[in-house]
C-alpha cells in the first residue's frame, strides 16, 4: 500500500473519455486521493454520479472545486451576488454531508473584473463563516485579476480560510509575479499544471515551460505540507497515448515533486 501524500483531479475536460474511465484510471495509476469538480454544470455523468462512484472506488476526496459561473457579481449589488450566497453556502453543505474537508473557490473570473470592495468581502465572510460553523476549510484561489487573493486574505482572518496556489494561473496569467511571502502559512491546497506561460494549459508538469524547483522552493518556504495535487488535463497531444498511460505519467510525475518537497 502507497503512503505518498499525492492527489489529483477528476477532470471534466479530458477529452474522448466518460468521468467513469477517467476515475479507474486514476486509481489503476495508482492513486488514492483526488479532488472532485462541484460546478452544478450539464454532465454526461453527474457530479452526484460522480461523487458516488468515486466513493465506490474508495479514493479520498481531499476537497471539492466549486463552481464559478457568475462569480464577477459577487463583486457587485445585484440579486445575482446575493444568490451566490446561498448557492455556495448549499455546496458546503453537500460537502459536509459527504465528509469532504475543504472546498476550493474562485473570487474572479477573467481579467476584467469590478474592482473588489466591502459588499464582495462582506458576502465571502458569510460564505467563509458557514463553513467553520460546519467543519470546513475554504481556500480561495489566485485567478487572473491580480490583487483580489490579497485583499480577501488580508480582510478575512478565519482560521479556516486560505489559499489554493494555482501553478498554471501563476505562470500564464501572473508570468511568475506571485509574492509568496504573502501567503505563508495560508496554503492548504495546491493545483499543480503547467503550460507555456501564454495560456492556461492543464499540462503535467515539466512537458511546459514554468520552472518547477523555483514552485516547489516557494512553497517549502510558505510551509506548505499538503498532497502534491495534480490539475491535468488528458487532451491535446496526449490523445495520442492511452488514459491509463497518461494517468500513470500523472502518478510518476507526482512523486518527482513530492521528493522535491521533502528534500531539505
Amino acid at each position: 500500500m502507497n503512503s505518498h501524500n499525492i492527489a489529483i483531479s477528476v477532470s471534466n475536460q479530458n477529452q474522448n473519455v466518460t468521468a467513469y474511465q477517467t476515475i479507474d484510471s486514476i486509481k489503476k495509476a495508482g492513486f488514492k486521493n483526488v479532488f472532485i469538480q462541484w460546478y452544478n454544470k450539464e454532465q454526461n455523468i453527474s457530479q452526484e454520479k460522480q461523487l458516488e462512484y468515486i466513493k465506490k472506488c474508495n479514493l479520498n476526496i481531499i476537497f471539492a472545486h466549486l463552481g464559478y459561473k457568475d462569480i464577477n457579481n459577487l463583486w457587485l449589488n445585484n440579486e445575482i451576488g446575493n444568490n451566490l450566497i446561498s448557492s455556495y453556502k448549499n455546496d458546503i453543505k453537500t460537502c459536509n454531508k459527504n465528509n469532504i474537508p475543504m472546498v476550493v473557490m474562485h473570487i474572479s473570473a477573467g481579467k476584467s473584473v469590478p474592482k473588489y470592495n466591502e459588499l464582495g468581502l462582506k458576502r465571502l465572510q458569510e460564505i467563509a463563516d458557514y463553513a467553520d460553523k460546519l467543519g470546513i476549510k475554504v481556500a480561495f484561489g489566485n485567478t487572473e485579476a491580480k490583487g483580489y487573493l490579497d485583499y480577501v486574505i488580508k480582510n478575512i482572518d478565519n482560521k479556516n480560510v486560505g489559499i489554493c496556489f494555482d501553478s498554471g494561473h501563476y505562470h500564464a496569467h501572473f508570468k511568475d509575479d506571485f509574492d509568496f511571502y504573502k501567503f505563508k502559512n495560508r496554503i492548504f491546497a495546491i493545483h499543480l499544471h503547467d503550460n507555456d506561460k501564454t495560456s492556461d494549459l492543464h499540462l503535467i508538469p515539466f512537458d511546459g515551460t514554468l520552472d518547477w524547483n523555483n514552485v516547489i522552493s516557494n512553497l517549502k518556504n510558505c510551509n506548505y505540507n499538503g498532497p502534491i495535487t495534480l490539475e491535468s488535463c488528458y487532451r491535446y497531444d496526449y490523445l495520442n497515448n492511452s488514459l491509463d498511460n497518461f494517468y500513470k505519467k500523472c502518478y510518476n510525475t507526482s512523486i518527482k515533486l513530492e521528493k522535491l518537497l521533502k528534500e531539505k
